[in-house]
């Protein structure tokens, strides 16, 4: 499908939606790029205003790769705009002179090619605080949401970036999206926040991996997790809600594109097994049930045109992961189970 019949394909959607109620068009596909990238180390000789053009043109390339593929979304990593080498002076200086100029100029390619893109930039807003932030961009061009970095390192701090304490949800045409940067990932009380709120998909500009705490937090949460690394050796990874990496750069190549489907549930195989069976009979093809291994719990992913993951656990009377959880937890208090 052409990107520009996208918008015309969702208001159709809309009315179907409206005439024939929850089931029209459940399949919930997105395609989402995201390009791992170490920015390069300028000669010293150059402006600041001369290095704001390089890292443009340096974006521009690096976005070309994905773009022939049309995607929905595409994500940039933690100060995807800074060139490599500079110290904490020259870096202000020339966050100074850049100013909006690689957004305005992301802003242009999200509209040309009717994308979101999400970037981590190094900003300083209305007030004149500066922030490490993702911002993301709409089809349109337009700031769709500015998530601002919750745990700064403390050198960051030092040399004067502000924390936030918001953790904003930002809607789309596909999905909910939140976002996270780099050292925000090792603190249990942003992830908690998150897992509260369940967003489709979690964006991650980072310059470091995090490892283990990537599935982590995609589990938790329920989510899609979206990598974004500005360190190219380390690679920048797609994984789905069960914390398992389903597209990955690699040596050879700093980009990828998958597409992911967000009409899924999140369900435990206890009381489920003959229901998931039952399932799967009736529904064959047009539901994916994927069970990761060793934990006990399988998504539930609707592949129908007609009928949602949420209508189909209902119809079968599926106990879903965070119902059982709880079921459980209120079970352990009852008078007699705990001592």
């Amino acid at each position: 499908m052409k990107k520009y019949n996208i918008r015309f394909m969702l208001l159709i959607g809309m009315a179907l939606f409206l005439l024939t109620g929850p089931g029209a068009f459940a399949r919930r596909n997105v395609k989402i790029s995201t390009i791992g990238i170490t920015p390069p180390r300028l000669e010293n000789s150059l402006t600041p205003q001369q290095k704001a053009d390089r890292m443009i043109d340096f974006l521009r390339r690096q976005l070309n790769q994905v773009l022939p593929d049309q995607p929905d979304l595409i994500l940039l990593p933690e100060a995807c705009d800074r060139p490599a080498g500079l110290s904490l002076k020259e870096q202000f200086e020339y966050y100074k002179v850049r100013g909006n100029q690689v957004q305005n100029f992301l802003a242009s390619v999200a509209g040309e090619h009717d994308c979101y893109i999400a970037f981590g930039v190094k900003r300083q807003n209305e007030s004149g605080t500066w922030r490490n932030s993702c911002v993301l961009l709409d089809r349109s061009g337009k700031v769709a949401g500015i998530y601002n970095k919750n745990f700064p390192t403390i050198p960051e701090m030092e040399g004067g970036i502000v924390a936030s304490n918001e953790t904003p949800i930002f809607r789309t045409d596909f999905g909910t999206i939140a976002c996270a940067i780099c050292f925000d990932l090792n603190f249990d009380e942003l992830r908690k926040r998150y897992a509260s709120l369940k967003p489709d998909i979690i964006l991650f500009p980072s310059m470091y991996h995090g490892g283990l705490e990537q599935a982590n937090w995609a589990y938790a949460c329920r989510s899609y997790f979206v990598g974004s690394i500005g360190i190219a050796k380390l690679p920048s990874e797609i994984r789905n809600p069960m914390g398992r990496v389903v597209a990955t750069t690699t040596n050879y190549f700093n980009f990828i594109t998958a597409t992911i489907n967000l009409d899924y549930q999140v369900a435990h195989l206890d009381g489920n097994w003959g229901k998931l069976r039952a399932l799967k009979n009736k529904y064959g093809p047009e539901v994916t049930i994927y069970d990761p291994g060793k934990i006990g719990s399988v998504m539930i992913i609707s592949e129908s045109d007609s009928v949602s993951a949420e209508e189909m656990v209902k119809e079968f009377d599926i106990e879903l992961l965070d119902q059982y959880l709880n079921r459980s937890r209120a079970f352990r208090l009852q008078q007699g189970k705990m001592k």
